[in-house]
């Protein structure tokens, strides 16, 4: 008979720990469950948007995408952090590899692929560099 097993991992982001990932493992199962973690984290690259429905700096950020077309320019990712444990724990790890206390950090908050950008105005401010050769920016 197998025998059920309480497995708490880490995942590992440069050597150090990034997130802590908890679950009922059967026997033979940790490589499966394990596996299924590295998949959904190493889907999303390059540069992802963390943002909430109920944010309002984040709605500034919105305005700004939605009036300048930056979905049609610039290729990213949004992700809402509020309902979706596995994307604040995205966050709280790109949070890390940037040196911030991860549980200090709110949103808007932006990953451009190697380094962290905090906040509506360097949100939006980023997005603009990335447009500028493109289109004028309202």
């Amino acid at each position: 008979m197998h025998e059920e097993k309480y497995l708490v991992y880490h995942y590992y982001r440069r050597g150090g720990f990034s997130g802590i990932v908890g679950g009922f493992i059967f026997c033979g199962g940790v490589k499966s469950i394990a596996s299924n973690f590295f998949k959904v984290n190493s889907l999303v690259k390059g540069i992802i948007l963390f943002d909430s429905k109920n944010c309002q700096q984040c709605s500034k950020v919105d305005n700004f995408i939605k009036a300048n077309n930056v979905g049609q320019a610039v290729d990213f990712v949004r992700l809402e952090v509020l309902p979706d444990n596995a994307n604040h724990d995205l966050l709280a790890d790109r949070a890390q590899f940037c040196g911030l206390d991860a549980s200090h950090i709110g949103v808007p908050f932006l990953w451009d692929g190697a380094r962290c950008i905090v906040g509506y105005v360097d949100v939006i401010q980023f997005f603009k560099t990335k447009l500028a050769p493109k289109a004028i920016i309202r």
